[in-house]
């Protein structure tokens, strides 16, 4: 069903900022970058290996990303098609990636010196894309956040022991000061994605943390007194914002209480968010270009990641990706960008998706010299590929007259349209079908 825009209104808080710069850009990258990309294991390393912060310790004191350069990832980025960004600023293993005030933990105490925040920050701005931070609620580093289970020092007793009389109430002041210093100094700050709430784990002995802990209302109100224009996510456990499923594909567009609601698919190239150097899970670039389709055909936004390695670097499986999907980015961006699903019945293995009169049909295995489309006889006015212009004939099909070369079933009400043998030299060729107007 095509959503209509003006009733996501009816599950978007009226007191966040206006979404539809999100709802046109649809293509976000989302950048995981720390400490944890010296260990090169996942940005959950210290979790999945239960490294002690003492030990951890050491990829802080080896922090130099020397090739680090801000302005490469945003040519990088905006080639491929990318709209906004969304950096970590502090994953959970609490590092920081700005000159905060509130801890030494933080890039400028590292060998790098340097408040790698603000060179991203300004780098994207100048080439047009719209700014957004990633913040973890965790912070396994803070002498003030409580162990429970997802804790690197949950099997640790002595550090339990330790650790029982820790002031979730400190921790929950200094995670709002980081906040407002965040959105007080670099500027218009468009999208603020929150990570993570947990509150329905419990481990008998100890319990996730969910909008109470964090004091979500207050975090929240913070954030729009300062930024009154940004737009949230749902992980501050408020059951309102963006809504985004991870590493997985919704079936069909989302909605809550029969309305649809904005969404984003946050998906990673490969197993890891951050640099994994072992982890060769890679999504091909087909893979990927069809997953933006996919999202953007059930009127969603794609948050596809890169993890630069520890010396600053977009890795060349990453590059070779983001190549092949800027490439078809540039002749294809007319169906992704300010484009939304539509009502029309798709072809099998087929998306569409729709922007005003133009129906983009993207056609995911190519089939041989026709293409039925149901529901469509009388709508078109013309018919094109979209990567060159070149124009498609169809005709509309008659039950009346039997065809003797076609002998698939066809829906009445369809039409045919004539197309190659050979598949156009593009990952997912698009058609491009010009609906008459009344």
């Amino acid at each position: 069903m095509k959503t209509d825009h003006s009733a996501i209104r009816k599950n978007w808080p009226n007191h966040y900022g206006d979404p539809e710069w999100f709802i046109h850009d649809r293509f976000g990258l989302f950048i995981h970058f720390g400490l944890y990309s010296n260990a090169a294991r996942h940005e959950w390393v210290m979790r999945w290996e239960n490294i002690h912060p003492d030990t951890y310790r050491k990829y802080f004191e080896r922090f130099n990303p020397d090739r680090f350069d801000p302005k490469e990832w945003a040519i990088t980025a905006k080639k491929a098609g990318y709209k906004y960004f969304v950096i970590t600023t502090k994953h959970h293993d609490g590092f920081c990636l700005w000159d905060t005030a509130f801890t030494d933990y933080k890039v400028t105490n590292t060998p790098a010196k340097r408040d790698l925040l603000k060179e991203i920050v300004d780098a994207f701005r100048a080439e047009g894309l719209k700014v957004g931070f990633y913040h973890s609620l965790l912070d396994w580093h803070h002498p003030e956040f409580p162990v429970d289970g997802t804790h690197p020092q949950s099997n640790d007793e002595d550090f339990k022991k330790s650790a029982a009389g820790r002031d979730m109430s400190k921790y929950v002041e200094y995670l709002h000061n980081q906040v407002r210093e965040l959105l007080t100094n670099y500027g218009k700050v468009d999208y603020l994605w929150f990570d993570f709430s947990y509150p329905q784990e419990n481990w008998g002995w100890s319990v996730g943390k969910g909008a109470e802990d964090w004091q979500s209302e207050k975090l929240e109100k913070l954030c729009l007194e300062l930024q009154p224009h940004i737009i949230l996510n749902d992980r501050l456990d408020l059951h309102r914002g963006i809504q985004t499923p991870e590493q997985y594909q919704p079936l069909k567009p989302l909605v809550k209480e029969g309305h649809p609601v904005l969404w984003e698919a946050c998906q990673a190239m490969n197993g890891s968010w951050g640099y994994h150097r072992d982890n060769l899970d890679w999504k091909s670039s087909e893979m990927l270009i069809k997953m933006l389709i996919d999202t953007v055909s059930k009127d969603g936004n794609l948050l596809l990641n890169i993890g630069p390695n520890a010396r600053g670097e977009i890795e060349p499986l990453t590059k070779e990706r983001l190549d092949a999907i800027g490439k078809w980015m540039d002749l294809h961006s007319q169906s992704i960008y300010g484009a939304r699903n539509s009502d029309f019945v798709t072809p099998v293995d087929c998306r569409y998706t729709q922007k005003g009169n133009r129906l983009y049909l993207h056609i995911f295995s190519w089939p041989f010299k026709h293409i039925h489309l149901p529901g469509l006889a009388g709508k078109v006015e013309y018919a094109q590929f979209l990567h060159d212009g070149s124009e498609l004939f169809f005709r509309e099909h008659n039950p009346n007259i039997h065809v003797t070369h076609m002998t698939a079933e066809i829906e009445p009400g369809s039409i045919t349209i004539e197309l190659p043998v050979q598949k156009p030299d593009v990952t997912v060729p698009v058609v491009e079908l010009f609906l008459k107007t009344e």
